[in-house]
């Protein structure tokens, strides 16, 4: 296996529900490496360029309006498997469907509010990643 980035967003309702800490936490004690990280705040423009994959379906307006309603917290990861292993570790989209004990499954409120974004695939881990970081933004990290 190889190293990978997979990016991240905590979403603006595990922001105001004072969870980043205890996100970030977790995330770090499954192994994963930050490195690189942000707070932000998105315009329904930036939100909707991210989204663009999902233009044509009919939340894309809602994941737009609810993304840039407040601060997020990008973070590009790194790991052996990183894409595969992260989507286990947030679980699924629908948190009343999430594995117990992933981050959705303990954290989420809804499809439309589940607190954490991950990629869904290798090749996307690093187009969304370059879509909120520059490369010199990105960190060796050592260890785990």
């Amino acid at each position: 296996m190889s190293v990978e980035r997979t990016l991240t967003i905590l979403k603006p309702d595990c922001v105001k529900k004072g969870l980043i800490g205890e996100v970030i936490k977790r995330i770090q004690e499954a192994g994963f490496r930050i490195v690189a990280i942000k707070m932000m705040q998105l315009t329904p423009t930036t939100a909707g360029g991210f989204y663009a994959v999902h233009k044509e379906r009919p939340f894309y307006g809602e994941l737009c309006d609810f993304m840039s309603s407040g601060p997020c917290v990008p973070m590009v990861l790194e790991k052996e498997n990183a894409v595969s292993d992260f989507r286990v570790f947030i679980g699924a989209t629908n948190p009343a469907e999430a594995e117990a004990g992933t981050i959705r499954a303990n954290f989420a409120d809804s499809v439309g509010e589940n607190i954490i974004h991950g990629s869904d695939s290798v090749e996307n881990g690093v187009i969304e990643s370059n879509y909120f970081f520059a490369e010199s933004d990105i960190l060796a990290v050592k260890g785990a």
